[in-house]
């Protein structure tokens, strides 16, 4: 697991990511990826306070809701990176919200999909050590500037 401080916040730079939904993407084999929140969508999310997942065997469209989040500074959907079969949720992470935050990459992941399309979903994907780490750092910046979250 290779974690890196970029801006101030941990990435994990072997993950796929999809910066515009704050989800990263773990390929586990077979087609099969682990999704969760990564640590800027949280910080800009405020305090987590409820989680909603779809159930496994639901199917989900990347682009598309798979769950919804209750935070301090935000409610809504929680936007699927990917299409596919939802095939795992991380109940502990439903249960207590506070573990996306403490563990965004590990503990607190919230979901399992056996991905439908992952060839040709991965190209909307930032992926790569370098990439990943040049766009994180853009959109905290971005989002500094903004006034989003602080300096």
């Amino acid at each position: 697991m290779a974690i890196e401080k970029v801006k101030g916040f941990e990435v994990r730079t072997e993950l796929l990511y999809d910066l515009g939904h704050h989800m990263w993407v773990e390929e586990l084999g077979d087609g099969r990826v682990r999704i969760g929140m990564d640590a800027l969508g949280w910080e800009t999310s405020g305090t987590l306070a409820h989680l909603s997942i779809s159930d496994v065997g639901s199917e989900v469209r990347r682009g598309e809701p798979f769950g919804s989040l209750e935070a301090e500074k935000y409610v809504g959907p929680l936007i699927a990176p990917l299409s596919g079969r939802v095939v795992a949720v991380n109940h502990e992470s439903v249960a207590d919200p506070a573990r996306v935050e403490a563990d965004p990459y590990g503990a607190g992941w919230l979901i399992e999909l056996e991905a439908s399309d992952l060839d040709d979903e991965r190209s909307g994907l930032v992926e790569g050590a370098e990439e990943v780490k040049a766009r994180f750092a853009q959109k905290v910046t971005e989002y500094r500037l903004e006034g989003v979250i602080a300096e």
